[in-house]
């Protein structure tokens, strides 16, 4: 498959901190799920969309299968992926990787949904946000949207 026709993909590498650990001294079952958003925000901030998206998908479904332990300072490589894109849904895949091993602590996908800011309503996608999503090419950001420096739009909840 070539590169055009590849899902936009994001890898970042975080660290397991001490507050990330639980009772048990391993990785909090949360940190991972901490992490997978983390990997979206790079993945819309990579493609120029993170100021038309911000505030307007929210979480509808999560899924994690939790195969290995983390520790405290493990370093981890966490991939995150358009695994699909719905009329008004996406679903992310991801990972969750010990760097010092290459075994894999969890896989999951996360599914949001697209919505309207005033009804809260799931619409379609715009089509130059399911452009980005779908193939990796960054839209142009509409006038006066606060998108170009990455900012939520003007109209975003909490401006």
């Amino acid at each position: 498959m070539d590169d055009e026709m590849r899902p936009p993909r994001v890898t970042i590498r975080r660290q397991v901190e001490w507050a990330q650990t639980d009772a048990a001294g391993h990785h909090h079952w949360t940190a991972v799920l901490h992490w997978a958003e983390q990997a979206e925000t790079a993945l819309h901030e990579r493609l120029g969309v993170a100021g038309q998206i911000w505030g307007r998908e929210p979480r509808v479904h999560v899924s994690v299968d939790f195969t290995a332990r983390l520790y405290f300072r493990d370093e981890v490589d966490i991939a995150l992926w358009v695994e699909r894109l719905g009329t008004t849904s996406a679903t992310y895949a991801f990972t969750a990787t010990k760097v010092a091993t290459g075994e894999q602590a969890a896989a999951g996908t996360l599914v949001t949904a697209y919505v309207d800011l005033d009804s809260g309503r799931a619409t379609g996608w715009p089509d130059a946000l399911r452009a980005a999503l779908s193939r990796g090419a960054a839209p142009a950001p509409p006038p006066g949207s606060g998108a170009a420096d990455g900012s939520p739009p003007p109209d975003a909840p909490g401006r």
